[in-house]
């Protein structure tokens, strides 16, 4: 343990993460460095620094960063390029923001001569596999510290007993029972597991969810919604331009007012175990909507089927963690060129949970053609005669299997 003078620590300041960096003290005798992401999880990042300086860590060796614009720009607008969900319905809320993390706590590591990064995540769960190929493939040389694969604290109880025999403070929430359920939070979305949530069979409560109001109690007006695409990514809303973050904050907040993007999922975790979660991604949902709406009107027929063919493949990588994977990087490269025509516009009316796409064109690159796709005269324009002879001869196969059969 004695190689390791210097860990850049993954550090929200919450209860599991002050419990690490004493641990990381202790254990390994070791130089602490502080990383603290402000990706949107819409609490205050700022009192890490309090707390992170109560353990006396040196005010250089504190990093509390705004990633916000980065993560929505180079890791959400990426992924719903390719309409990315996981096993049909999961938006990958928490998935994609491990490779922004790790990127930058190697990249901290690398600034301040630390040998080694350490998180919170469990044994049992996916994203120490997230973090771990993420740091391992910017640099192969890194030491892991993975405290909950180390340590004896494996329940509330004793991380509370750790926290009170070390001094370590703890809010009221964690001294009154806490939250019935962990959470991750981003600008993508929030998640909810644990406790109450571990009988699959269940409802979650109500009171549960923190941005969307139920669809029964949603407005009962719907409201329009006009989104701008440039190469397959939002760039305006209601006729106003936005940084990434701006956009992806307005889709969450006009989501959440009418009740969209609720899900209740038991998924297929990496480890090999199901996992029950409750997520919302308001704002994830009426991206999706609005760019397979674009590409309906702007990409080849067969390159949209390919893009639906790969998606799962896309993204059972990201889930799995291999972002930053030479496979990830060269399907996103195909990606990448099929949207250099996604360009236009859709109308969204949002109404009680739903997302309901009334209106969409591209000035300059649709693939629609009004003179062949109508049902009136059409001029010539489409010989309907042409298609006896492809039916026939898509037909032929099928035909001599059937006289095989008389």
């Amino acid at each position: 343990m004695s190689e390791i003078k210097k860990v850049v620590l993954a550090y929200s300041g919450g209860l599991d993460t002050s419990v690490i960096l004493k641990w990381l003290q202790d254990t390994y005798q070791c130089e602490v460095v502080t990383f603290t992401a402000d990706i949107g999880q819409g609490e205050e990042v700022e009192p890490a620094r309090k707390k992170a300086l109560q353990f006396g860590i040196k005010p250089e060796n504190i990093f509390i960063d705004d990633l916000r614009d980065e993560f929505v720009r180079d890791f959400v607008f990426p992924m719903f390029r390719a309409n990315t969900v996981y096993e049909g319905e999961y938006l990958l809320g928490t998935s994609i923001a491990r490779p922004l993390i790790a990127k930058r706590q190697i990249e901290i590591a690398r600034q301040t001569g630390a040998e080694a990064v350490s998180h919170g995540a469990t044994g049992k769960g996916n994203d120490q596999v997230r973090f771990e190929l993420g740091y391992y493939a910017l640099n192969p040389n890194i030491k892991v510290i993975a405290p909950w694969r180390e340590w004896d604290l494996l329940s509330r109880e004793k991380l509370m007993a750790y926290a009170e025999k070390h001094s370590i403070p703890v809010d009221m929430k964690h001294k009154q029972g806490g939250s019935p359920y962990s959470m991750d939070a981003n600008l993508l979305h929030i998640s909810f597991e644990g406790r109450h949530l571990e009988n699959p069979a269940a409802e979650a409560e109500e009171s549960m969810w923190r941005w969307t109001v139920s669809p029964e109690q949603a407005p009962d007006e719907p409201e329009y919604l006009d989104i701008e695409f440039e190469r397959g990514d939002i760039v305006g809303l209601n006729g106003s331009h936005m940084s990434p973050a701006q956009i992806l904050s307005m889709l969450n907040k006009l989501g959440g007012k009418h009740g969209i993007g609720r899900l209740d999922l038991v998924e297929n975790r990496y480890v090999g175990m199901k996992s029950r979660g409750c997520y919302e991604t308001p704002g994830g949902t009426i991206m999706l909507k609005a760019h397979r709406a674009i590409e309906s009107i702007t990409l080849d027929r067969e390159i949209a089927h390919l893009k639906d063919d790969l998606m799962p493949r896309y993204a059972s990588m990201i889930y799995n963690g291999y972002w930053w994977s030479p496979e990830r990087h060269s399907l996103q490269t195909l990606i990448d060129h099929t949207q250099q025509k996604v360009n236009g516009w859709v109308r969204i009316k949002l109404y009680k949970g739903n997302v309901i796409v009334v209106g969409r064109d591209s000035e300059t690159d649709s693939l629609f053609d009004p003179n062949i796709a109508t049902f009136e005269d059409d001029k010539g324009a489409y010989d309907q005669k042409d298609a006896a002879g492809f039916i026939k001869l898509n037909a032929l196969r099928m035909r001599i299997a059937a006289k095989q059969g008389q």
